[in-house]
């Protein structure tokens, strides 16, 4: 028997924050969507899981409510070397904490409730451009067709993307991973650290529950040299700074085995591949000592729109609309992903960090600067 072929005007490859978002605001405007997904909702995902106050208003637009979810504020900040010291600064705008497990799902509902077709547990396996300028979309739950695709898979490319000469991934250039628990603590709910260690740094803060996120990037050298054992690791690196040693040994683990993530790159990639629009970590990601690449998936989504309701408007072309998103993602991104980039070279070598905290120690106005780079305007 013949299967039917699914035609929708937008297909996003992953449900994650941007592709949520994405779709969530094209709904809005009576788009058909369809978003496809690797897992199934609610799940855990390796991140930070700190938000910059820039995204409240954005994500109260899409109808979800972070006011009536009881989430922590988070307006003070520690940085500490592996020699003991701390640098504690005023985050200014500052931000909140939930998990991405609570956030992805809360966006998933809304976006079902709104139209949007979510296809879980579904792998897309090839994305072509048809003659008529539609996408035929092969998945493992069969085929779809549609005007426009757009790419919000994460960090890591699947086949059907080409990435130009000058973005793909150089096997030369230093691999991370990244790993997560969810721990409960004593530590105050308004404040986010970040420790260093060798070739690394651990953040941890308050998300929704009782849960605290404790989330480290390391080089992968760091785990091959200690027999490729995450806690043989911990106890070897993480633990020489002291601050970490404390919170590792006088935690409780809500699960005792952590997710990890592996051959993470940091780079800015680029804003489309033969046609697919791309945003989120598939464009381009920020280091996590940043710690607002997920305010940064939400503002892309929110551009990418705007420009995708032009061309569903007719206002402008496919064309058009791959060259004005690449502008405005420049503008809004290019140099705090450079930024971060430099500034993460500051940290992860013990004497070099313990400097740099100190001198950042005596010069508040700049701590502020970098601080400010970080965090973009209300959008």
């Amino acid at each position: 028997m013949e299967t039917r072929t699914e035609h929708f005007e937008c297909a996003i490859v992953g449900g994650g924050l941007a592709g949520l978002c994405l779709a969530i605001q094209l709904a809005d405007k009576d788009i058909s969507v369809v978003v496809f997904e690797k897992g199934k909702y609610p799940f855990h995902k390796v991140c930070g899981e700190y938000i910059s106050m820039e995204s409240w208003p954005f994500l109260e637009s899409l109808g979800l409510s972070p006011g009536k979810l009881a989430l922590p504020r988070i307006d003070s900040l520690g940085i500490s070397s592996d020699r003991g010291f701390m640098l504690n600064h005023h985050l200014g705008m500052g931000g909140f904490g939930i998990s991405r497990y609570s956030l992805d799902h809360q966006l998933f509902e809304i976006a079902s409730r709104k139209g949007v077709r979510v296809v879980q547990e579904c792998r897309v396996t090839d994305v072509q451009r048809n003659a008529g300028d539609a996408f035929q979309i092969r998945t493992s739950r069969g085929d779809f067709t549609s005007k426009i695709v757009c790419g919000s898979y994460g960090k890591y490319a699947p086949q059907f993307i080409h990435l130009d000469e000058g973005n793909a991934p150089d096997a030369d250039s230093q691999n991370y991973i990244g790993v997560k628990y969810h721990i409960k603590t004593d530590f105050p709910a308004n404040r986010i650290e970040l420790h260093n260690f060798n070739d690394g740094y651990c953040g941890i803060s308050k998300v929704d529950r009782d849960w605290y996120c404790l989330c480290y990037l390391t080089t992968a050298r760091n785990l091959i040299e200690n027999g490729k054992d995450v806690k043989q690791m911990e106890e070897a690196v993480l633990f020489q700074n002291p601050f970490l040693k404390h919170y590792f040994k006088n935690s409780d683990f809500v699960n005792a085995q952590p997710l990890v993530i592996s051959n993470v790159q940091f780079s800015k990639k680029q804003t489309d591949s033969n046609g697919i629009f791309l945003l989120g970590d598939a464009a381009g990601s920020i280091t996590p000592l940043c710690g607002n690449g997920m305010s940064m998936g939400m503002r892309a989504s929110k551009l990418l729109a705007g420009q995708l309701i032009l061309l569903f408007n007719a206002k402008q072309t496919h064309e058009s609309a791959l060259k004005n998103y690449q502008r405005v993602w420049n503008a809004a991104f290019g140099t705090r992903i450079k930024a971060g980039y430099h500034l993460q070279k500051l940290f992860g070598k013990s004497r070099t960090t313990d400097f740099a905290l100190k001198f950042l120690d005596k010069s508040p106005w700049l701590t502020s600067k970098l601080v400010s780079i970080t965090h973009g305007e209300i959008f």
